[in-house]
């Protein structure tokens, strides 16, 4: 062999000699599974048992913050494309063991995903199963677990949160806001404007398309109405009004009123009359009781206005006592 051949075979042997042989991959994997069994030993990882399961053997908490009535195809639709385009559902839901021969658990997080692949199988996607992590969680370990995970999303409204932070602080803290703040970890007043929200008369609730359209701002803005009876009693008469629309439109009767309009409708209803600005310049009537002419005069130019429908009469009277100021005086 010659010398440029036993250069390449050195350069080839080189190389091989870098890949680990079938000992060396065995003594790799026997080295991970002791790292990770160490690991566990000192509490560095944790272990969790991941089920695949039939959504109909998970019944919702009672207490859950999503009103799951409120979900539907539509609303769930990026949720319902995402786990039929990935195969299966990525994320777990959480959920608790329950005593009930017709159900195997309750959800405590993981609603819309609930519905989401519920719906794949009742359409034709009978592959499909619910992915849960089962714990052991008090009905006060649920709550909290569940209002970290879906504080920042956008599709619980702010009402659901509302009614769920109202029935939290009397059931779990005693009726103290500053315990259930620190608890939650968020400051008193954010969850005082959220408690205040959940106040809202149920006139005014009923005024709105659907509760999901209820945001806390729309309590700020109501609240110094609702505070005087006067104004109050006003907005509750146009909120009842509203909410008569609504419930015609529900059974489709008519169209909905959206929530903008809804605040702007209340909003004025609530506000005192604002009296009649009287008219430019000098008003001539035939009578103290009719309706009269404003004459205004600018320099050498006069400008008269009256209001359309004013009768022949009412004109003429108005004008001649216009004319008899003006020249007989």
């Amino acid at each position: 062999m010659t010398r440029k051949h036993d250069a390449i075979f050195d350069d080839v042997l080189s190389d091989l000699e870098a890949v680990p042989d079938a000992s060396d991959r065995a003594g790799a994997r026997f080295l991970k599974r002791t790292t990770a069994i160490s690991d566990r030993l000192a509490g560095e990882v944790e272990e969790k048992t991941l089920r695949w399961i039939d959504p109909a053997r998970c019944r919702m908490w009672e207490r859950h913050n999503r009103d799951y009535a409120l979900l539907t195809e539509d609303n769930c639709r990026d949720l319902i494309d995402g786990i039929r385009s990935q195969g299966q559902q990525e994320f777990p839901a959480i959920v608790r063991p329950v005593d009930d021969e017709d159900y195997d658990f309750e959800v405590i997080c993981g609603a819309r995903r609930h519905f989401a692949v519920s719906w794949l199988r009742a359409n034709n996607y009978t592959q499909f199963k619910y992915l849960v992590e089962a714990r052991q969680l008090s009905d006060e370990e649920a709550f909290r677990l569940a209002d970290i995970e879906n504080r920042d999303r956008e599709d619980i409204s702010d009402y659901e949160r509302a009614l769920d932070y109202a029935d939290a602080v009397a059931r779990y803290y005693g009726g103290k806001q500053k315990a259930m703040a620190e608890r939650l970890e968020v400051s008193q007043p954010w969850l005082s404007r959220y408690l205040q929200l959940a106040k809202l008369p149920q006139a005014i609730v009923d005024a709105f398309p659907n509760i999901r359209e209820i945001r806390e701002r729309n309590a700020r803005e109501l609240k110094p109405l609702l505070a005087q009876p006067d104004t109050a009693r006003a907005v509750l008469e146009e909120a009842g009004a509203i909410g008569r629309e609504q419930a015609r439109a529900r059974t489709g009767r008519g169209s909905f009123v959206d929530a903008a309009t809804v605040m702007r409708r209340l909003s004025r209803a609530g506000k005192p009359a604002q009296p009649k600005a009287e008219p430019e310049g000098k008003v001539f009537r035939r009578s103290v009781h009719d309706k009269g002419i404003a004459v205004v005069q600018k320099g050498r130019k006069v400008r008269i206005e009256f209001e359309a429908g004013m009768s022949r009469m009412q004109l003429q009277g108005a004008f001649d006592a216009y004319l008899k100021a003006e020249f007989d005086s």
